[in-house]
């Protein structure tokens, strides 16, 4: 019979010193002291369970979040009703910063799986990151990660073909997932096909299409949610980050 790995509550209050996404997160860099005085500000509330949203859009903006286990989707509700999906928060990156300028929430936040998310009171952190540069430098280094994250989309969107936004798609999940110490090659996708293609400004139908595609040609195995990437270098050559291989011209 096979076990469940049951998050605790316990095992989630981990003080930031002693956290295995430090290397990711904002105490990167910071002295024993630092890391006394930034944990002093840190809320862990307990976890979310899938489909709870963490905040809505319009609610006051107090806190940013970082995600300390599972996963979390954001997105905007247009006039008509309809999501748009504006990405996909791992272990170890900030969520709220949309609320940042304007003092209230643009967006959801909503947890894809069991998520636990380290509380960050805004006004604590922002008058702590004056007083200690490195977490000011951290703090800056995360919300320009999330910058060029939204640039590279509009990439996608803009230059790139769906079978080239699939493949870019997965090869993101493997690095972030990679960074965490989690395998590159296999992992679980917790979002459905469906905010995929929502994300990636494709239609469902074409998203599946595209993995049907990728297996077909032994590229990936992809059984519901989990996905083993079999040839990485061939996803890599799809998404345009590694150059096709030229045939050898035959000799005259």
């Amino acid at each position: 019979m096979t076990s469940t790995k049951v998050i605790r509550l316990p095992q989630i209050k981990v003080a930031c010193s002693e956290c295995s996404l430090r290397s990711l997160c904002l105490p990167f860099g910071l002295d024993g002291e630092e890391l006394e005085r930034l944990d002093e500000i840190v809320k862990r509330p307990r976890p979310l369970q899938r489909s709870q949203r963490l905040y809505h859009p319009k609610d006051q903006f107090r806190s940013l979040y970082v995600v300390r286990s599972g996963s979390i989707k954001t997105y905007t509700t247009t006039s008509t009703g309809d999501q748009q999906v504006t990405g996909f928060h791992l272990p170890g990156e900030l969520v709220g910063l949309d609320g940042v300028s304007t003092d209230e929430y643009s967006c959801t936040a909503e947890a894809l799986e069991t998520t636990s998310v380290c509380e960050l009171p805004f006004f604590k952190l922002e008058t702590l990151s004056g007083q200690i540069h490195g977490l000011q430098r951290q703090l800056h280094r995360l919300m320009s990660k999330e910058i060029i994250a939204d640039q590279q989309l509009l990439l996608q969107l803009g230059k790139m073909s769906a079978e080239a936004r699939v493949a870019a798609f997965l090869l993101s999940i493997s690095a972030r997932l990679q960074q965490r110490g989690f395998s590159a090659t296999e992992f679980n996708l917790t979002m459905t096909r469906t905010d995929i293609g929502n994300y990636l400004g494709m239609a469902v139908e074409t998203v599946s299409r595209q993995f049907t595609n990728f297996q077909e040609q032994a590229f990936i195995k992809a059984s519901r949610k989990h996905i083993e990437i079999i040839d990485l270098n061939g996803i890599k050559r799809i998404s345009g980050i590694m150059p096709c291989e030229r045939t050898p011209q035959a000799k005259a």
